[in-house]
């Protein structure tokens, strides 16, 4: 497939994104862009956040992780699950009783400023490094198979990413997001529907066929019970998942954005549980993608790239298949264009978040005109996108693992004191000497990290796996009872 022609796939999807972002943001002031009105459809919410939720990360990692770890994801995707049932009936109504633009103000009333700010600050730290993983995956695809052929560097490649990011969502916000969301859904989920038929057709299958060969071949299993100290272990994964959903969706302010844009907390819960159900039967078809690819590796003597432990390069898995093997223009199309909108569809939700917690939960904005406050926002808005841009370089130097065993590690050292601090909050009725909370909220994920390092040398050769997260938010709750007033 050739580089002029994904090229001119990139720049007519975004021409799409910014007509859309030209209708959705003529309003330009604040309440349209952190608010979105409190006029969002809850199904147009839901279906969006799949994207949201998935990311570039999820289309490209996971289907070529089957190769290495099975199906074992499908654990963690339970917990998932589980995680939402507890952020429809425990954190969204909580959030709308209080009417929260920022969902860290119920730490300022909860238990001081020194709290609120510090609740801000990691999801800050957590939300760039995340997202920049994300858009870090994309852009390296964007860069080896389109503007590295022209002589474009790498940085221009992210440079131009951030940039086109920046024009659709600066006016119309989160209003803009929830309906691009809705379009990058739609476009992730085609890409592997196309593909998984395109694959099921040159092995001459129809889809039964096609899940039968795959549920009888060796990629197939999902759960681990034999050892209780590895780390793919069902529980660990399980509570791995659900406290990892707690965090990056019911403590994101990026995802419970979305959500408090709906009308009120009954069309919040509703897209809440239909999104969760729909998302594990998604995660369920990317796992089975992956295990086509290898189905068909052996079936065609394709041989996949291995990294230097000879394990499989997960993450140029699909872009091979769908760019470099001879599979026809369809199917580099249907990639490019699911690509793009995985990846876009978290980065475009994250600079919109960051800028309502730069400018919610940072700045004093009372004594401004409404004039003055959206000059404000859009400053932080740029602001933003020079920060994650410089955030993706860095990291393009600096790691080496799979996106998503970054991006999920990552959170389980970030959303740590967020849960620690919301759980003690709503667990107990207990104030805390609130000058000592970032004390707490930075030794924790230090020791935590420590201990996923040791963990065999610590706990006689068990293994600490996702869930690292929850012993990180314990720490943190824990701090808090031993500083209770």
């Amino acid at each position: 497939m050739s580089s002029g022609l994904i090229f001119i796939i990139i720049a007519s999807y975004f021409a799409l994104l910014i007509l859309i972002s030209f209708f959705t943001g003529k309003s330009n002031d604040n309440e349209t862009f952190f608010k979105g009105n409190k006029k969002s459809p809850w199904y147009l919410v839901a279906f969006g956040m799949i994207g949201a939720s998935l990311s570039g990360v999820t289309f490209i990692s996971i289907p070529g992780s089957v190769g290495n770890d099975m199906m074992s994801y499908m654990q963690i995707v339970l917990g998932y699950f589980i995680g939402y049932l507890i952020i429809a009936y425990v954190l969204l109504p909580l959030y709308y009783r209080l009417n929260l633009t920022s969902i860290y103000g119920y730490l300022q009333q909860r238990f001081g400023n020194y709290s609120y700010r510090t609740g801000a600050f990691y999801f800050l730290i957590s939300r760039i490094a995340g997202s920049s993983i994300r858009l870090l995956l994309v852009a390296n695809v964007l860069y080896e198979f389109v503007f590295k052929e022209w002589g474009v560097n790498f940085e221009i490649t992210v440079i131009i990413s951030i940039l086109l990011i920046w024009v659709y969502t600066f006016r119309g916000g989160i209003k803009t997001v929830v309906w691009t969301d809705t379009l990058q859904t739609l476009f992730m989920l085609a890409a592997v529907g196309l593909t998984i038929g395109f694959l099921a057709s040159e092995l001459d299958m129809n889809f039964i066929q096609s899940v039968s060969a795959v549920a009888d071949s060796s990629f197939s299993k999902m759960f681990y019970f034999d050892d209780w100290k590895a780390g793919n272990y069902f529980w660990k994964h399980v509570v791995g998942g659900m406290f990892i959903t707690i965090c990056m969706t019911g403590l994101d302010q990026d995802m419970m954005q979305k959500n408090l844009t709906c009308k009120n907390i009954g069309e919040a819960q509703k897209n809440m549980l239909w999104f969760s159900a729909v998302l594990v039967i998604v995660n369920l078809f990317f796992l089975f993608l992956g295990a086509m690819f290898y189905i068909y590796a052996e079936a065609k003597d394709v041989v996949f790239p291995l990294a230097e432990n000879g394990k499989y390069v997960a993450d140029q898995i699909y872009p091979l298949f769908a760019l470099k093997m001879g599979m026809g223009p369809l199917v580099g199309i249907v990639f490019i264009l699911g690509l793009i909108a995985a990846a876009y569809s978290s980065a475009d939700g994250t600079l919109t978040a960051l800028t309502t917690t730069i400018f919610v939960d940072f700045m004093n904005n009372d004594a401004k005109t409404e004039q003055q406050k959206v000059r404000t926002r859009k400053i932080i808005h740029i602001l933003v996108s020079i920060a994650v841009l410089l955030t993706v370089i860095i990291f393009k130097y600096t790691l080496t693992s799979s996106a998503i065993s970054q991006v999920l590690f990552v959170a389980t050292l970030t959303y740590g004191p967020l849960l620690g601090m919301f759980a003690f909050g709503i667990i107990t009725k207990h104030q805390v000497k609130d000058k000592f909370i970032p004390i707490i909220c930075i030794l924790s994920p230090i020791i935590s990290y420590f201990v996923s390092i040791y963990s065999k040398d610590i706990f006689f050769g068990y293994q600490v796996g996702y869930e690292l997260l929850a012993i990180n938010g314990g720490l943190t709750y824990l701090g808090m009872w031993l500083v209770r007033r």
